[in-house]
């Protein structure tokens, strides 16, 4: 199993989904795409942002986010507890203030809307990214690249 897992909720911008899962391959995360998709989500169509590197990551395809959510239960009654890490704009503890466990999934929303009430909710923690006051967000691409660079770092992966 791979130390974290990315997870990309409802993706809606097919270049920034790509390059979320090279990231991935990069650093030896697993992934996973919560539907529905703004766009076809067959590795062909991720080729163009993700090139060769798709071959490198573990993606797994959940329907929707009731069966991401099972699949959880399913790994916490395998003795696997996966915690959810939230990354929002609306969140008050920052990116950098947590202590990262292995087996963590870090959930981003979609790029045009974040992740509605009912992700947030099933959170076990929430996180942002501090930035200057009057700035709205970073990409999505961005932003989960700094999360997933800041938990290595602590769980000392690579």
């Amino acid at each position: 199993m791979a130390p974290l897992t990315l997870a990309l909720y409802q993706p809606d911008i097919p270049q920034n989904a790509g390059t979320m899962l090279r990231t991935c391959a990069c650093l030896g995360v697993s992934a996973a795409i919560i539907g529905p998709a703004g766009f076809p989500t067959s590795d062909r169509d991720f080729r163009r942002a993700g090139m060769d590197y798709l071959d490198q990551v573990t993606i797994d395809r959940h329907a929707s986010f009731t069966a991401f959510q099972a699949w959880r239960a399913a790994c916490r009654q395998a003795g696997n507890p996966r915690r959810l890490l939230l990354l929002s704009t609306h969140a008050t503890a920052s990116y950098l203030d947590c202590a990262y466990r292995e087996g963590d999934i870090l959930l981003v929303g979609r790029e045009s809307a974040g992740a509605p009430e009912e992700v947030h909710a099933a959170a076990d923690l929430a996180l942002r990214i501090p930035m200057r006051p009057g700035i709205r967000s970073l990409n999505v691409a961005v932003a989960a690249a700094m999360v997933l660079g800041e938990a290595l770092r602590q769980l000392r992966v690579l």
